[in-house]
């Protein structure tokens, strides 16, 4: 089975947001349940490794006006294609991502050890990102819809 770091983490939250989470989780636990779901242990360890750097990095307040305009660096670009970059856009003028928590969004992309990233892909790490930030259930509830919207429409083939 080659999955890769996202795919740990996707079915990581995927498995866990039906449980409680205010209990604090058996780490122990759920590193055995992932691997009995066949993933490798090292892309478990580099999964906790990058929802800790998730939770420890709260964006910081930085003066930032109505008009300012997000330049990407080359190393973005390759990661986020065009489409990803827009769509980023589109939720910031939405009002669903704020500047910082989409500089949080390009962070947490930028820790992946991949060298693009598709939409599908950026939508999951978006939510995961909103679902653990204070103060943005709606935001998250919204990005959720739109997730699993997208998961159960199927495409034909």
């Amino acid at each position: 089975m080659k999955e890769n770091l996202l795919d740990v983490l996707i079915y990581l939250f995927q498995n866990s947001m039906d449980d409680d989470m205010d209990a604090d989780p058996d780490r122990e636990a759920i590193q055995s349940g992932l691997l009995a779901a066949g993933f490798p242990s090292q892309q478990i360890q580099q999964a906790f490794e990058w929802l800790d750097h998730l939770v420890d990095r709260r964006p910081a307040l930085l003066p930032v006006s109505a008009h300012a305009c997000r330049i990407y660096v080359a190393q973005e670009q390759d990661k986020l294609d065009v489409e990803c970059r827009g769509f980023l856009l589109f939720l910031e003028q939405s009002g669903i991502l704020d500047p910082e928590t989409r500089e949080l969004v390009i962070d947490r992309v930028m820790a992946l050890e991949t060298d693009e990233i598709d939409l599908r892909q950026l939508k999951w790490i978006i939510l995961m990102v909103l679902f653990n930030q204070p103060g943005q259930e709606d935001a998250c509830a919204w990005m959720e819809d739109l997730v699993f919207d997208d998961a159960s429409g199927g495409h034909l083939h």
